[in-house]
């Protein structure tokens, strides 16, 4: 490519369904404040973020970020909306003659690479941050989710995914074809959870004993987050180990029936809820803890796992997902087998009684993330993506 090309700044269109807290929406985020700061005009759309699991925006300075909200793209499926919302974007799309949409999230990937390739968009990409499809949904909506994907990938010039897993699983669905694909690690302000300390004054606020070893999740409270798995898997680990507290570090819907659950079993002392925490918050909750659960069933590559991982302490979770790209069995955590709660539970033990090892898991967590999920490092990717592809459709 002539440098001229080289230098030309783009018109991007980041589209995603919700701006909720969230790793894909600090992802899409971080990447619309790089194009921004390199000299790019880039709009960022979403539909709306109702209920408990928060606003991203109104916890982290977006000042600057040409924001457009579409009510009609909306997460559930909506028949009457969603056509809304394709004409809408189509439209929105031809009067900005935007050079690249990139869409995120399953609803606004589909509709949104619909509606950009109808309205003659040159370049249009999508991330996989976790499938729609997957083994504890319903088969007809995985069917649904599939047939829908695959619509969307032949009007997509490449689609990313957080994890090498994501691809596979596509590529298995017959998604799209394996070079269609490319890796590009979610991007986070890796510094700041390596730089992080424990703070007293806020363990005190959060009543966790001065002694107590801290197990920490980070994740909304929300069905398939893993929190049927937490809660059993906390009694066996505190039976055995008193000393052990849970910190919960997330908001939603089921706060009610796990409080409930929790104080059946007579743990509610042991259990310490944050709430919902804003992104640039979270590090200060991750240097309490001794140890991080990811137990959700469905996810691409947890981010929480990542910056746990940069904050230096070890990991446990599933072996499913992007999550064994990242917890290396025995160097940087332990993988457990899915919905294994005696796996989890022993895994734990051993970190227990073996705390120089732990620490030197961390320290290995930290060294394999540090460089590789920085969002400065995921927004230049992206960009020579981004040119290369209008390099090639220019010819």
């Amino acid at each position: 490519m002539c440098s001229k090309d080289s230098e030309k700044k783009l018109k991007i269109c980041h589209v995603i369904t919700r701006m909720i807290v969230g790793g894909a929406q600090e992802n899409t985020l971080y990447s619309v404040i790089g194009h921004l700061r390199h000299g790019h005009e880039a709009v960022l759309l979403t539909g709306p973020s109702p209920g408990r699991e928060g606003k991203l925006l109104a916890h982290v300075d977006s000042s600057g970020v040409e924001t457009v909200e579409l009510p009609s793209l909306v997460r559930r499926l909506d028949p009457v909306n969603d056509l809304k919302a394709y004409f809408a974007l189509k439209r929105f799309f031809r009067e900005r003659r935007f050079d690249v949409v990139h869409t995120h999230c399953s609803k606004a990937g589909i509709l949104g690479r619909l509606a950009a390739r109808a309205a003659g968009v040159p370049v249009v990409v999508h991330t996989v941050h976790g499938q729609a499809f997957h083994p504890y949904e319903k088969p007809w909506k995985n069917a649904l989710y599939k047939f829908a994907e695959r619509l969307a990938a032949r009007r997509s010039d490449r689609i990313f995914a957080v994890a090498q897993a994501m691809i596979d699983q596509c590529v298995e669905a017959g998604i799209a074809p394996r070079d269609r694909y490319r890796v590009v690690y979610s991007g986070m302000d890796t510094a700041l959870f390596a730089g992080a300390k424990p703070e007293p004054a806020l363990r005190d606020t959060l009543g966790i004993p001065p002694e107590a070893r801290v197990i920490v999740t980070v994740a909304r409270l929300f069905q398939q987050k893993g929190y049927e798995y937490v809660i059993p898997a906390a009694a066996k680990v505190i039976a055995e180990f008193p000393d052990t507290h849970l910190l919960i570090v997330g908001d939603g819907p089921m706060r009610e029936q796990l409080d409930a659950e929790i104080a059946a079993l007579g743990l509610t002392g042991h259990f310490h809820f944050a709430g919902l925490v804003a992104p640039d918050q979270v590090h200060r909750y991750l240097a309490l803890a001794d140890l991080l659960w990811h137990l959700s069933l469905h996810e691409g590559l947890p981010r929480s796992v990542v910056q746990a991982l940069a904050t230096g302490i070890p990991v446990i979770g599933f072996r499913l997902d992007g999550t064994p790209e990242v917890v290396i069995d025995g160097e940087t955590g332990y993988c457990a087998a899915p919905e294994s709660v005696e796996e989890v539970a022993e895994a734990t033990r051993k970190l227990w009684l073996d705390p120089d090892g732990a620490r030197k898991m961390g320290e290995n967590g930290r060294k394999l993330v540090l460089e590789k999920f920085r969002w400065e490092t995921m927004v230049d990717i992206l960009e020579r993506e981004y040119r290369e592809l209008l390099e090639h459709v220019s010819r």
